[in-house]
């Protein structure tokens, strides 16, 4: 790490709890490898207002990554949200610009970037989202936003959060919606779309590790799949996409990205993918 002095810009992840988060790694992994003068610590928060006041009060506190279960409850104390994130109705992402606290998400953009580092274009495909969380919530909006889809396909448990998450994107994003229960619609979904993108728990280390909720058979080859879990980073989704021959698009990828667009907004530097990506190889 760069030594830290009077001039070093702080900047964090906030959470409750926050133990578990790789952020520190990834971030400072960057800030090293970029020869700057950050530093980056996780802190598990309750008082959200009390933790922005603090932040908009210190010229040095540069930015926070925000986490479960804050989100939505620091969008009320903040100066400022920029479109994407008022639309999609959370933040992941805050900058301290001059003790203006402005508000962002990282989260769907970083998805894109993920998919298209991996040379997908999502130009006039059908695209079919697992679940109906906030993960999903912002990778949605964004795939409708930048990328110009035929369709967007929101597949969920809940049929009042589906229709609700449909109903906001008719209202606020460009394109074609259609909704439907996860359980009951998934296998006839399968076969009339392009892209598969998974944002549930099922498959996630340790309660879930080896689940899926894609049928193998419906998978094959002219698929792509995007397994937002990325922990354990080879899901058992991921295996039988492989296995069927489809194009994958791993779940740290999209970790790895939206860390890299926090980076470059609160550096003004392009993000060392290939050392955050190193920082959590193992």
């Amino acid at each position: 790490m760069q030594s830290i002095d009077t001039d070093t810009q702080l900047c964090g992840v906030i959470g409750n709890p926050v133990g578990h988060s790789r952020s520190p790694r990834i971030h400072n992994a960057a800030y090293e490898a970029a020869g700057l003068n950050f530093a980056y610590l996780a802190f598990e928060v309750s008082d959200v207002a009390s933790c922005l006041a603090g932040m908009r009060s210190m010229p040095n506190f540069r930015g926070l990554s925000v986490t479960i279960p804050h989100k939505l409850a620091v969008m009320e104390h903040l100066d400022e949200l920029e479109p994407m994130a008022r639309k999609v109705g959370s933040v992941n992402t805050i900058t301290n610009e001059g003790g203006r606290l402005i508000g962002s998400t990282t989260d769907g953009p970083g998805a894109v970037r993920a998919l298209d580092e991996a040379g997908v274009s999502l130009v006039g495909k059908r695209v079919l989202f697992l679940g109906s969380g906030g993960a999903v919530r912002a990778v949605a909006f964004a795939v409708a936003e930048l990328c110009s889809p035929a369709v967007v396909t929101v597949l969920g448990r809940s049929p009042e959060r589906v229709g609700l998450l449909v109903e906001d994107l008719r209202g606020k994003a460009p394109g074609t919606f259609e909704s439907g229960d996860l359980s009951a619609d998934v296998g006839e979904a399968m076969g009339r779309h392009d892209v598969i993108v998974h944002g549930t728990p099922v498959g996630m280390a340790p309660d879930r590790d080896g689940e899926t909720c894609v049928p193998s058979e419906t998978l094959d080859s002219e698929h792509v799949v995007f397994d937002m879990v990325y922990t354990p980073r080879r899901t058992q989704l991921i295996a039988d996409a492989e296995a069927a021959g489809a194009t994958v698009v791993y779940g740290i990828e999209m970790l790895l990205n939206q860390a890299a667009l926090q980076f470059e907004r609160w550096t003004g530097k392009s993000a060392p993918l290939d050392a955050m990506r190193a920082s959590v190889s193992d």
